[in-house]
């Protein structure tokens, strides 16, 4: 629709900014032009509009007026707006981000309709150089030690739990029901039952954990705990509860044996040992290798993130906060938790969530500036690679390619990939031995001396 609209930027006196992204565009729309679009829009309605004894088509427009001018005049108003935002924008060459906050100016024209729209616009990046930063890259070579160890963890995540009728031990699996109360009223989240979990593996708080050892099958227990000051629920940290629990199995672990049968469930056919280990190590090999990465990309990122401040805007942090919040609920579900019931805000996730879009438009422009695109080849490759812990890696493959959404985590990862290139190119780089433990995120063994 054509307007007689006058579009300036303002700086909304006396009105202080959310942020330096902050800006405001005043609108101003001709009543004239928008009553006409009003009476077009109720027009082409009543053509359209089927009401007892009229003819179609033959609806008068007050008739369609009285039943749909409000929805007219507000669907006018909408688009009328949008169009002069999208104006205003282009012409001034500004990144939006976000919805704009549209606001009524008061005013006295008697031939205008005046707004503001209030909307934060994405920052500049200017990229700084990295003199100065210093990178540790993990060293680990995979050896018949950390094997060993590989096989051990596969032998306890293939661990199955015996009845026993003795008081529970750290790694037995245990059985409860449980109540947990504050001021005598039971809380969100703090009940449960034939709840399993091992102890030891830290599922359940340690103060928890603690008042459970020592029990027996069939005994009913109360204790008092504090929630850590940390605690993720702000409801809840910090704050002191009564717990009732009844134990209703203890399981004693029963690790397989390493034999033909063992190494069967681990996908060897024939149950050679040989062959096992030599799958083992290969498939090691390549966790080590994403892990080392890992830890490299980790200090590159917050290197990034140092020397290169940015403001981001608000309604990105927002966004990307309520993802983390629903990425953890999810998370903890499949976990066994009942999220739902844990009461979770996504301001928690506000300093998260601004370090990962800070980084995400950092990353974007040295993608721009420097042409680190993903190339055809990086992509192809981290397909077949990820193919290959498959038994049949040419149908993975085929599968991702049928549809070039499939393959957007790969562009991703190979697109951080050609930035930590850069960067190690740019900064000092020091080698420094990793224990197999700390890497892979275990209790250190007596063996472990690095």
């Amino acid at each position: 629709m054509e307007t007689n609209a006058v579009i300036s930027d303002a700086s909304a006196p006396g009105t202080p900014a959310v942020s330096a992204l902050e800006r405001r565009l005043d609108l101003s729309l001709s009543i004239a032009d928008f009553e006409k679009e009003v009476d077009q829009r109720l027009k082409r309605l009543s053509k359209n509009m089927k009401m007892p004894g009229f003819r179609p088509g033959k609806v008068p427009v007050n008739l369609a007026r009285l039943q749909y001018g409000q929805q007219a005049r507000q669907e006018a108003l909408s688009e009328a707006l949008a169009q002069l935002f999208s104006t205003a924008v282009t012409a001034q060459n500004l990144r939006v981000a976000g919805v704009p906050k549209i606001e009524v100016k008061n005013s006295d024209s008697p031939t205008h309709l005046e707004f503001s729209a209030i909307f934060e616009v994405y920052p500049e990046i200017v990229l700084h150089d990295l003199d100065g930063v210093e990178i540790e890259r993990p060293v680990l070579d995979v050896g018949p030690v950390e094997i060993d160890r590989t096989i051990e963890i596969l032998r306890k995540q293939r661990v199955r739990y015996e009845p026993v009728d003795r008081a529970a031990a750290k790694a037995d699996q245990v059985s409860i029901d449980f109540l947990g109360k504050r001021d005598g009223e039971p809380f969100a989240g703090g009940q449960g039952k034939d709840y399993h979990f091992v102890l030891g593996e830290r599922k359940m708080l340690s103060d928890f954990e603690s008042a459970v050892i020592g029990t027996r099958p069939g005994e009913a227990k109360s204790f008092d705990m504090t929630f850590p000051a940390e605690y993720f629920s702000k409801e809840l940290a910090g704050q002191s509860v009564t717990f009732d629990i009844s134990v209703k199995e203890v399981g004693e672990p029963v690790l397989p044996e390493v034999d033909a049968d063992f190494a069967r469930a681990l996908g060897v056919e024939d149950g050679d040992l040989v062959k096992m280990r030599a799958e083992i190590e290969d498939n090691l090999k390549r966790e080590v290798r994403h892990r080392l990465q890992a830890r490299i990309r980790g200090q590159v990122m917050d290197a990034l993130l140092q020397a290169n401040p940015v403001e981001v805007p608000g309604w990105l942090i927002q966004r990307e906060s309520e993802h983390l919040m629903q990425s953890t609920r999810q998370d903890m579900e499949r976990r066994g938790l009942k999220a739902k019931e844990l009461p979770m805000h996504p301001e928690w996730f506000a300093d998260q969530a601004r370090k990962r879009v800070g980084l995400g438009l950092i990353l974007s422009e040295i993608v721009k500036q420097y042409g680190l695109e993903a190339k055809p080849q990086q992509v192809r490759a981290m397909v077949e690679e990820v193919a290959q812990s498959y038994e049949h890696p040419e149908e993975v493959v085929r599968w991702h390619y049928a549809q070039p959404e499939r393959l957007a985590d790969f562009k991703a990862a190979a697109i951080e990939d050609n930035v930590v290139g850069w960067v190690l190119a740019k900064v000092r780089v020091v080698d420094k031995p990793i224990a197999f433990a700390e890497l892979m995120g275990q209790e250190p063994s007596s063996g472990d001396s690095e």
